[in-house]
């Protein structure tokens, strides 16, 4: 890579981590400004809510690092082109293309960076963070998350309303159906657990079954049931999809498809995040034109601007087709993809342009 290609991968991360900083650093104070409402109740208190905000970082940082590679590739090649080193480079034959070379191993980084935050630290440390909240103002079952969960097991379907620790669950209804569609019973338990095998036990069990035109309840203290739904799937199904790992994404979609269940929300949000990785190779890349063209001699509230609107625009669109996508019945591929196309476009008439 030569020493130029280092200072300028060097450059790009360390203005990418400087604007990192202040973006994190807002977002934990809004966070914990969200938190104010929660303080008090139960055993949650100001330092557990300070505690709840660290534990969402990375999950911030995995979400705001496209945006603020842009902003600081933007800033870092800025102040470059201010004191014409940019432009000396340029007279001592660095193409366009070798700068792209450049500025892709640094996104190539960041990438990498991306992606695991987003796999391995931030998944299981936003659950460790939903579950010792909702366990701190709550001393017995508490909402895991902002919604419950429904799943398919064959012809069984399960509505889980609870959840006290990673096997424990509470608010359990369960619904038998026949090969026709013809509910055959209902049931619903006090609380269920589920061992490593996926064996349930339902304690305080009770079920009405529909037989002959009547009914007939039963009821037993203790009922076990071999399912095929495993803890860490309903896990997942007690969680927003923007909170999963690509791993449990492909997963959960592989449960949904198997019973036959929608799984276009799920779909979204898996290519939303694969798109996102693709995104920010090409924002870093993106940065380059406006070093190179009229905007070299700008100041770098000027370029901040610019990488703010771009970004913002970026967000907002992308937000905007994953909230619209099920209601047109937009493919996931066009929902998690649109936003990126049209910046890998952008980007490549900019780069165009100022060769």
């Amino acid at each position: 890579m030569g020493k130029l290609g280092g200072y300028i991968l060097r450059t790009v991360l360390a203005y990418t981590a400087l604007v990192m900083l202040v973006l994190v650093a807002l977002g934990a104070l809004f966070l914990f400004i969200g938190q104010q409402d929660d303080i008090g109740a139960g055993s949650y208190t100001a330092s557990r809510a300070m505690l709840f905000v660290l534990l969402n970082l990375p999950t911030y940082l995995s979400q705001l690092l496209p945006v603020a590679a842009l902003i600081g590739t933007l800033l870092g090649l800025g102040n470059l082109a201010r004191g014409s080193e940019i432009v000396a480079m340029r007279a001592a034959g660095i193409s366009t293309l070798r700068f792209c070379g450049w500025l892709g191993l640094a996104g190539l980084l960041l990438a990498v960076l991306m992606v695991g935050l987003g796999e391995f630290v931030a998944p299981p440390l936003e659950k460790y963070a939903r579950q010792m909240k909702v366990f701190a103002k709550n001393s017995q079952f508490s909402f895991a998350g902002s919604r419950g969960a429904w799943l398919r097991d064959g012809d069984t379907i399960i509505s889980i309303q609870q959840q006290s620790d990673d096997v424990t669950y509470g608010g359990v209804q369960m619904f038998r159906f026949d090969a026709a569609r013809r509910l055959l019973a209902a049931g619903r338990a006090e609380s269920a657990s589920v061992d490593d095998s996926n064996q349930w036990r339902l304690q305080g069990f009770a079920e009405t079954r529909f037989l002959n035109g009547g009914t007939e309840v039963g009821r037993q203290p203790l009922y076990p049931m071999r399912s095929t739904l495993s803890a860490d799937l309903l896990g997942l199904a007690v969680v927003e999809p923007e909170a999963l790992g690509l791993r449990d994404l492909r997963s959960y979609i592989a449960h949904l498809k198997r019973n036959n269940l929608d799984s276009t929300s799920f779909e979204i949000a898996l290519w939303s995040r694969i798109s996102r990785v693709v995104a920010l190779l090409l924002v870093v890349m993106l940065a380059l034109p406006f070093a190179l063209g009229p905007m070299r001699s700008s100041g770098q509230g000027a370029r901040a601007v610019i990488g703010i609107l771009i970004g913002a625009a970026f967000v907002l669109m992308s937000q905007t087709l994953e909230s619209s996508g099920q209601l047109f019945d937009l493919h996931p591929l066009v929902v998690g993809w649109g936003p990126t196309v049209l910046l890998a476009a952008l980007t490549l008439v900019l780069l165009a342009r100022a060769r």
